[in-house]
C-alpha cells in the first residue's frame, strides 16, 4: 500500500513538473476537516494554508491520465470537497465573488468568471467585486488604471455571465469618476476598516444618492505574492521547481442561503503560471 501511494505521489508530482499552467480549486471550506482545525489570522494566511492542504490532497490522490499523456494544464481540485448547485435550489442561493489580479493581463478576468461557473455549475454570478493588482509604491491609483478591467467587466454583465460588478478600496472621488464614465455602474464598493476606522462621510453620502452598497472587508493590498504562492506549493510538493511559477489570479467565492443568510459553501479559486524559457 505505501508502494502504491509513493507512485500515486510521484505521478502527481510529474504531472505538475510538466505543467504550464497550475488551476487550483480548494472544495467548500465550510465542509473540509483538515482546514477547520486551524483558525487562520489573516486571508493571506487562510490562502495559503488552502493551497497547501489542496496540493497535499491532491498528491496523494492523483493518477496519470489512461492514455498516459501529460497535459500542460493541471486542474488540481478534491472531488469529494466540491458542492456543485442544483438547478432547483439555485433560486435560493446568492453566489458572490472577489477577484483579486495580480498581473495585468485584462484576460485572466473572463478565465477566471468562467472556471467560477463551470467549477459551482452556474450559468451566472450574482456580484463580482474586482480587486486591481497593487500599484508600485508612490503611485496613485486613477480612473485610467480602473478602466480596462471595468470594461472587460461590463462586457461579462453584457453576456449575462454576471449581474452586478463593485469595486474596492475606492475614495469618494475616484468611485465618482468610475460611475460618471462607466456604462454599467457599480453595484457596490467595499472598504479596509484597516485603513478606515469609519466610513468617510463624503462617501457615504456618495453612496445612498447613488444606491451603491458599502461593505468592509479585512483583506490586504496585497492577498498573496508569487514568492509566497511559490512557497505553498514547495512545502506541498517538496522537492519541486517553483521558481518560474507565478501568480496570475485569485477568485474566492462564497455561496449564500438567501432566506437565512447563512453561508452555505466558500473556497478559493487559484490561476498559476509557469514562465516561459
Amino acid at each position: 500500500m505505501e508502494s502504491q501511494n509513493t507512485n500515486v505521489t510521484e505521478n502527481a508530482k510529474a504531472m505538475l513538473k510538466n505543467a504550464k499552467t497550475l488551476k487550483l480549486h480548494t472544495g467548500n471550506l465550510v465542509i473540509r476537516s483538515r482546514l477547520k482545525k486551524k483558525c487562520p489570522s489573516s486571508p493571506s494566511e487562510e490562502l495559503q494554508d488552502c493551497i497547501r492542504a489542496t496540493l497535499i490532497d491532491w498528491l496523494s490522490t492523483t493518477q496519470l491520465p489512461s492514455e498516459g499523456g501529460v497535459s500542460d494544464t493541471v486542474d488540481c481540485s478534491i472531488p469529494e470537497a466540491t458542492e456543485a448547485i442544483k438547478p432547483e435550489e439555485r433560486e435560493e442561493l446568492k453566489v458572490s465573488v472577489k477577484l483579486f489580479l495580480c498581473e495585468t493581463d485584462q484576460s485572466s478576468i473572463p478565465e477566471a468568471v468562467e472556471m467560477a461557473c463551470q467549477t459551482l455549475a452556474v450559468s451566472q454570478l450574482d456580484s463580482v467585486i474586482i480587486a486591481p493588482r497593487g500599484l508600485p509604491e508612490g503611485e496613485v491609483q486613477t480612473l485610467a488604471h480602473l478602466q480596462p478591467a471595468w470594461e472587460v467587466l461590463e462586457a461579462l454583465v453584457g453576456s449575462k455571465k454576471i449581474a452586478a460588478i463593485g469595486t474596492s478600496d475606492l475614495d469618494k472621488d475616484l468611485l465618482e469618476q468610475l460611475y460618471k464614465w462607466s456604462q454599467v455602474k457599480p453595484s457596490s464598493n467595499q472598504v479596509n476598516l484597516a485603513s478606515c476606522c469609519v466610513m468617510p462621510p463624503d462617501l457615504t453620502a456618495f453612496a445612498k444618492d447613488f444606491d451603491i452598497q458599502l461593505l468592509t472587508h479585512s483583506d490586504p493590498k496585497e492577498l498573496m505574492s508569487s514568492s509566497a504562492f511559490q512557497e505553498a506549493v514547495q512545502e506541498s510538493t517538496k522537492e519541486l521547481a517553483v521558481a518560474d511559477w507565478r501568480l496570475e489570479w485569485v477568485l474566492r467565492y462564497s455561496i449564500i442561503v438567501k432566506s437565512r443568510g447563512i453561508i452555505k459553501a466558500k473556497g478559493y479559486l487559484v490561476n498559476g503560471r509557469k514562465a516561459g524559457p
